[in-house]
C-alpha cells in the first residue's frame, strides 16, 4: 500500500493515542489550548488564559495532584484548516493528554476529527454551534450553545407582549443557529417574524440594514453577533437612527454586551436586555470571590467575561474527571467521567449532560445598567436547567 502524507500522519496520531497510557502521578499533565491570540478577536485567548491561570493558582498549579503544562496555539480567528493542523501537532509532537480552547465553531468542527482519531478528550471553552458535540464522541462542551441562550430570549419577549419581531444575525454557523432557535421558539409561542437579515462578518456598514428595519416598523428586533467589534457598531447606528424613539424595542443575546467589551461599547448599550449564561455582576458568593481573585491577579482593567469563566470551569471539569479516573487521562475513561458531571460554577450550577456531552445551565435575562459608575449586565430573570433546544429530545 502506498503511504501518503495523510496516512502517515494518521498512523502517527494513532500511535500517539496508544502511547497515552495512564501516567505516573507526578508526570506533567499536558493540555493543548487552541485559541485566538492575535487579530481583532485576540481578547478571546487572553480571557481563556486568565481563567486557566486563576484556577491553577488556586490549586497550586496542579490538577489531580499533577503539575500542569499549558501549550498555547494561535489560530488568529476562525481558521479550521489551521486549527486541525495545530491539533495534529499538539497530539503527535507535543503529546498532550487534553485539547481545549476552541473559540470559533469552524475550528471546533475541524478539531473534532483529530480528537476522534487520537481518542483525545476535548473540552470546548466557547464554540457555540449546536452540532459540535455530535461531531466527535471525544468532545464535551463547558460553554453554551447559541440556541441555548436564544430560545429563552424568544420566550421572554413573548411574556412581555411582543408578538412581531425582526431578526438580524451574523451570517455564519452560530448566527444561523440563533436565527433558527429564535424563529422556532417565537412561533411556538404565537409570535411572528416579520423580517430577517443576515449580515457579513467583515466590518459591515449597518446603516442600510437599520434603515430597512425602521421603514418596516416591527414591534421589536432580536439580534445576534459574536462578541467584539460588531455589536458596538450596530448599537451606535441604532441610536443614531433614533430607533428607540421610533418605538422599536431591541433585544439580543449576551454577546452584544460582553463584559470584556462593555467599556468600549459605552452608553449605547444602556438599557439593552439580553439573555446569557454569565454576568460579571452575577450576585452569587462564588462569583463575587471569582471576580475579586481575578482582579487581584490581573488588575481591574481586565474584567472577566464568559470566556474566562468557562476556561476556569474547564480546568475544574478536568480536575473532577481525573479524580474519578484516579489520574487515568485516557480518552475513553475521561469522557465517561465527564458525562453527568455537575458542580457549582461562578455562573451558577452547571452539568454536562450524560447523553449529549453538552452543557446544562441557567440562562439569565439581564439589562445593562450603570452600577458604581460601571456598565454591567444586571440579572433580573432566569430560566433554570436549560438544555440546548436542538438536543432536547435526546
Amino acid at each position: 500500500m502506498k503511504m501518503t502524507k495523510r496516512t502517515l500522519l494518521g498512523a502517527a496520531i494513532l500511535a500517539c493515542a496508544a502511547a497515552h497510557a495512564p501516567a505516573f502521578a507526578q508526570d506533567a499533565l499536558r493540555i493543548g489550548l487552541i485559541a485566538t491570540y492575535s487579530g481583532p478577536y485576540a481578547d478571546y485567548g487572553r480571557q481563556f488564559d486568565a481563567g486557566v491561570a486563576l484556577y491553577l493558582k488556586e490549586h497550586g498549579g496542579k490538577i489531580a495532584g499533577r503539575p500542569v503544562e499549558i501549550i498555547k496555539k494561535d489560530t488568529a480567528g476562525p481558521a479550521p484548516d489551521a486549527a486541525k493542523r495545530i491539533a495534529q501537532e499538539l497530539v503527535v509532537r507535543d503529546k498532550v493528554s487534553v485539547l481545549t480552547g476552541l473559540d470559533f465553531s469552524p475550528n471546533a468542527y475541524a478539531v473534532g476529527a483529530v480528537a476522534t482519531q487520537a481518542k483525545i478528550p476535548t473540552l470546548v471553552m466557547n464554540a457555540a454551534s449546536s452540532a459540535i458535540t455530535g461531531s466527535s464522541p471525544y468532545i464535551a462542551r463547558l460553554s453554551f450553545t447559541v440556541q441555548q441562550v436564544t430560545d429563552p430570549m424568544a420566550r421572554y419577549m413573548l411574556k412581555q407582549g411582543v408578538k412581531e419581531a425582526y431578526t438580524v444575525v451574523a451570517d455564519y454557523a452560530s448566527g444561523q443557529d440563533a436565527e433558527t432557535a429564535f424563529k422556532k421558539a417565537f412561533a411556538a409561542g404565537g409570535g411572528k417574524v416579520v423580517g430577517e437579515v443576515r449580515t457579513p462578518m467583515n466590518n459591515p456598514d449597518f446603516s442600510a440594514y437599520v434603515q430597512r428595519i425602521k421603514d418596516a416598523r416591527p414591534q421589536a428586533v432580536f439580534f445576534f453577533f459574536p462578541s467584539g467589534v460588531m455589536p458596538p457598531a450596530f448599537l451606535k447606528v441604532w441610536k443614531e437612527r433614533g430607533m428607540e424613539e421610533a418605538g422599536i424595542k431591541l433585544f439580543a443575546t449576551g454577546e452584544a454586551t460582553d463584559d470584556s467589551f462593555m467599556e468600549v461599547t459605552g452608553d449605547v448599550a444602556l438599557g439593552l436586555v439580553t439573555s446569557h449564561h454569565y454576568s460579571y455582576a452575577h450576585p452569587s458568593a462564588k462569583n463575587q470571590k471569582f471576580v475579586k481573585d481575578f482582579e487581584a491577579q490581573f488588575g481591574s482593567s481586565l474584567r472577566p467575561n464568559y470566556f474566562a469563566v468557562t476556561a476556569y470551569d474547564a480546568m475544574a471539569a478536568i480536575d473532577l474527571a481525573l479524580a474519578k479516573t484516579q489520574g487515568d487521562a485516557s480518552g475513553d475513561k475521561v469522557m465517561q467521567a465527564l458525562k453527568g458531571l455537575s458542580f457549582e460554577s461562578p455562573r451558577g450550577p452547571i452539568e454536562i449532560d450524560a447523553a449529549t456531552r453538552d452543557i446544562v445551565q441557567t440562562v439569565y435575562i439581564r439589562k445593562v445598567e450603570k452600577v458604581g459608575g460601571k456598565l454591567v449586565n444586571v440579572e433580573f430573570d432566569k430560566f433554570d436547567r436549560v438544555k440546548d433546544p436542538a438536543k432536547e429530545a435526546q
